[in-house]
């Protein structure tokens, strides 16, 4: 485990934006794992801002995104398909053939689990994940107490995540209940996994994580396993280790 301490979130976005250039500068045809969420909106700016310099390119890139609210179409607003493609993918040229999240109008979540597992393993598995942390120690929609040798599969949401993304919506009745995730064993198979966070309000969650206890009731302590993880988090997120 690496941890890169940064001063503000806007040297946080810059040093992991610096991470994912050079692992794609690296290997140009290479596998990124992304994230939805606040923390992860400064990286993709930054990479953004490189691409449209010249210093990164994307054309080869293939993208396979965390996860997906089950019941939103693509169209709407809030589904992560319109976040990815508002705050990334429009604005840099990757081929939106590789694109690639769970589909949440498939309400078969049997088959539509094993459709997105086929996709990361037909892609050649993920060469770099990006993650944010959840209060409560979640990764993805893998929320306390989720089995480790999970694979993608469909998640009730907890009502402190439906509180937390109530604010995307018009109402907390209109927040979806269920989603669909990549399995903690997904996420511990990409070769690098890199994590961002920001705010006082996730220094508490970083201690218990990675300098407690690796246990199913905090999701993010099983990457204190992981051969190659880097924390890349402000002062105040790290103000407690």
């Amino acid at each position: 485990m690496k941890i890169i301490r940064a001063k503000d979130y806007y040297d946080m976005s810059r040093k992991a934006a610096n991470i994912i250039s050079a692992q794609v500068i690296m290997k140009p045809n290479c596998v990124l794992g992304l994230a939805t969420g606040g923390t992860p909106v400064g990286t993709y700016k930054q990479l953004i801002d490189w691409y449209n310099k010249g210093d990164v390119d994307f054309s080869e890139v293939t993208t396979v995104n965390l996860d997906e609210y089950r019941g939103l179409p693509r169209e709407n607003e809030q589904s992560y398909w319109s976040f990815m493609h508002e705050n990334f993918f429009n604005h840099v040229n990757i081929d939106p053939a590789r694109i690639n999240l769970p589909d949440g109008t498939n309400m078969d979540a049997e088959a539509e689990c094993k459709r997105y597992d086929e996709v990361i393993h037909n892609v050649g598995g993920i060469d770099l994940q990006l993650l944010g942390i959840g209060h409560d120690g979640h990764i993805g929609f893998n929320e306390p107490g989720s089995a480790f040798e999970l694979g993608t599969h469909c998640v009730d949401l907890t009502d402190e995540t439906i509180e937390a993304n109530k604010r995307f919506f018009d109402k907390k009745e209109d927040v979806p209940r269920q989603a669909y995730t990549m399995g903690i064993k997904t996420i511990m198979q990409a070769r690098k996994v890199l994590m961002v966070a920001n705010g006082v309000g996730k220094a508490e969650i970083i201690k218990k994580a990675f300098f407690g206890p690796v246990t199913p009731e905090v999701p993010a302590s099983i990457l204190q396993m992981h051969p190659d993880f880097i924390l890349v988090g402000d002062a105040e997120a790290l103000s407690l280790i």
